[in-house]
């Protein structure tokens, strides 16, 4: 693709679970470091997938860590744009948990990145993706993520308000998606079977958390409520594990300008603590 102001920006593939996944890779030019680059593994918030363009949407995100000499590895994930396989979800499918960690696996091996120096980046959707990842995969050293679906399921389940009701897609109601009806009717609900819902819920599992959290929520967030990431923030406090965590007055779910300008300064000085 055309370069970016200081960095090469490509549409690359990779394979996950033998389906093609396409992706946005930036890579710094210049000289790199004796063992190559920081890596940002950049996970996007939900987009209809028929609508969903790599080159499309999250170009100031992406460009702002790019353009500080990180390497920048954003998955489609499955179903979305070119993308193999159909839309599951993030929430009732480990699907796009699984791409991002094949696509966590494949940036390692890039002869200009450095395996040992990984962050990932999550916005919405791609929030709960992160913190899933993190308690999964001791390979990501730094985790940030703005107005993030991070609660536990009860109260994703009880507490999430919208502006709009969420409808699926032409092709995700295509796609036999799983969905929250079909794990109530195999395993209970959360009142019948609590058990079963916090294994499935990395809230409950930050004992395991790969590395320091920082969270940004706007308190205008209408698509998911701020106070998911004030829970999160308590369960990290409780179990000592390393956090930050910022709010934003007035911003809403993309915490737009001005308030975006503070939050990505916010964020790349943490990467740049814990990467660089």
């Amino acid at each position: 693709l055309a370069d970016g102001v200081n960095h090469k920006r490509y549409l690359a593939s990779y394979k996950s679970e033998n389906l093609k996944i396409y992706a946005l890779l930036t890579i710094p030019k210049g000289e790199s470091p004796e063992n190559g680059w920081p890596v940002i593994v950049f996970n996007h918030g939900y987009i209809p997938p028929e609508q969903y363009r790599t080159t499309e949407r999250y170009i100031p995100y992406a460009d702002g860590f790019a353009k500080n000499s990180y390497i920048v590895f954003k998955s489609d994930y499955r179903g979305h744009g070119d993308s193999e396989g159909e839309p599951e979800g993030a929430y009732f499918s480990s699907a796009y948990t699984t791409d991002v960690l094949n696509a966590l696996a494949s940036v390692k091996k890039l002869k200009e990145a450095d395996p040992e120096k990984i962050g990932m980046w999550g916005h919405s959707m791609g929030g709960h993706i992160t913190l899933r990842s993190m308690v999964i995969s001791p390979d990501i050293k730094a985790g940030v993520i703005w107005g993030g679906v991070v609660a536990s399921y009860q109260d994703m389940m009880n507490e999430w308000r919208r502006s709009k009701p969420w409808q699926p897609s032409g092709r995700e109601n295509m796609s036999n998606r799983p969905t929250r009806e079909d794990l109530i009717a195999q395993f209970g609900d959360f009142d019948s079977n609590p058990e079963f819902w916090e294994s499935i819920s990395p809230i409950f599992h930050i004992s395991d958390i790969s590395g320091p959290i920082q969270l940004h929520h706007g308190l205008a967030d209408e698509e998911v409520p701020w106070e998911f990431s004030e829970s999160l923030n308590e369960a990290l406090i409780a179990a000592e594990k390393p956090v930050e965590y910022f709010t934003y007055e007035g911003a809403n779910q993309n915490i737009s300008s001005p308030s975006f300008e503070i939050a990505m300064k916010r964020s790349l000085d943490f990467f740049d603590k814990y990467l660089k």
